[in-house]
């Protein structure tokens, strides 16, 4: 494997230790700037929004640019974003840098794994993706925790200092060791927002937002959860992040082994399987061994959704599934801002720290709900409802696949 996948996963370690690391602060953060714990939530309300949107924006600008440089550029939005939010004097001048450092997360998956793919062999290009995406869960488990820890211990602006030098490394890494890929030829967006065409895309999005919505409804206030209703320490948490994050890992494992054998079968048991645990985590977040079991399996098999629902967009936007993918990733942070204000809406309606459970567990039922009705149309339809963009001569439709 190339040394340019270790600067792809390096600027995806830093990605992910950013989104998350923010759940583990919320207190922290909320008493600097004397807000309420619900008005805290909107740091993650607001980076996920900021995906969402980013995504396709800066994927369709990543088409006008050498793939090299639009990796430098997304890694400098990360970077400005950062230092923003670690010097931010008020609490709507850090959300903003939360925005700004959104801005590079979706994209930067997107084009990362088109250029971690050419740059191996074709039997090797499944690896080298996965090498990338392993930067993301090594940081729950590593960046996330360690992030909480110097948060708490040392103040929470020098996690973001932190995070912001990762993105310098990964800046640096992208300038020295990606190649410099051209721009590929023949991609024309409307071939890409032809995929949006496809009824199954759409219902794939909303299983995507639903599903992974209702993992981020208990974990963004998991803090304020473990500490006045279990009992935990306030250090403790860390150590329930490092639960969550290999409860990710494994998830991520087992979804994407399953996903090409048996893709709806394991959306349906991993979707279930969340709406059940995040409705008994009312119950167990009284109990420390209990509650610490559960954060586990809520990062499992919240987790084991993400290669199956990924896998479900990019075969049925088959021909053009670039955008479609980066908008995947955005539906995954809207679910990310939806639960979170959900979250924070019963929690301030008086409902306690447990509330956002049953938020979590609706959001996760209403997928499986999708998952059936996906199945069903299928089935009716009898036929390949994928979108193949007709419009472009088939060597343009291959070049924005790969894109």
């Amino acid at each position: 494997m190339p040394l340019a996948l270790l600067a792809l996963a390096i600027g995806a370690f830093g990605i992910g230790t950013t989104e998350f690391v923010i759940m583990g602060l919320l207190p922290e953060v909320a008493d600097t700037f004397d807000v309420t714990i619900p008005m805290a939530g909107y740091l993650v309300t607001g980076y996920a929004l900021g995906v969402v949107l980013g995504a396709p924006l800066m994927t369709v600008l990543g088409t006008r640019i050498s793939r090299k440089r639009m990796l430098m550029l997304l890694m400098g939005f990360f970077i400005v974003g950062n230092v923003l939010s670690a010097v931010a004097p008020v609490f709507g001048l850090m959300l903003a840098g939360r925005i700004v450092a959104s801005l590079a997360h979706g994209a930067f998956f997107g084009i990362g794994s088109v250029v971690a793919a050419d740059l191996v062999a074709p039997e090797k290009k499944a690896g080298a993706i996965a090498m990338m995406f392993t930067g993301l869960t090594v940081a729950n488990v590593v960046g996330v925790p360690l992030g909480t820890l110097v948060g708490q211990q040392i103040g929470w602006r020098t996690t973001f200092f932190v995070v912001a030098a990762l993105g310098v490394v990964g800046l640096l890494g992208v300038a020295k060791l990606v190649p410099d890929m051209p721009r590929a030829e023949g991609v024309r967006l409307r071939h890409e927002i032809a995929a949006f065409r496809n009824v199954q895309v759409l219902l794939a999005m909303a299983m995507t937002v639903l599903g992974f919505g209702g993992v981020f409804a208990a974990i963004t206030y998991i803090t304020p959860m473990m500490t006045h209703v279990t009992g935990y320490a306030d250090g403790s948490v860390t150590w329930l992040l490092v639960l969550f994050g290999l409860g990710m890992v494994v998830g991520n494992l087992i979804g994407g082994r399953f996903a090409d054998r048996a893709l709806m079968p394991m959306l349906y048991t991993s979707l279930s399987g969340l709406a059940v645990v995040l409705a008994l985590f009312t119950l167990t977040a009284h109990d420390k061994t209990a509650s610490a079991v559960t954060v586990f399996l809520i990062g499992a098999l919240g987790f084991a959704t993400v290669p199956p629902l990924q896998k479900r967009v990019l075969d049925q936007a088959a021909g053009a599934p670039t955008l479609a993918s980066a908008m995947n990733i955005g539906a995954f942070n809207l679910g990310n801002a939806l639960s979170a204000w959900l979250g924070g809406l019963v929690i301030a309606a008086g409902l306690g720290y447990t509330a956002p459970n049953w938020v979590g567990a609706a959001l996760a039922a209403s997928a499986v709900v999708l998952a059936v009705v996906s199945s069903a149309l299928e089935r009716r339809t009898g036929t390949d409802s994928r979108i193949v963009t007709g419009a472009a001569p088939e060597p343009a439709r291959a070049t924005a696949a790969h894109h």
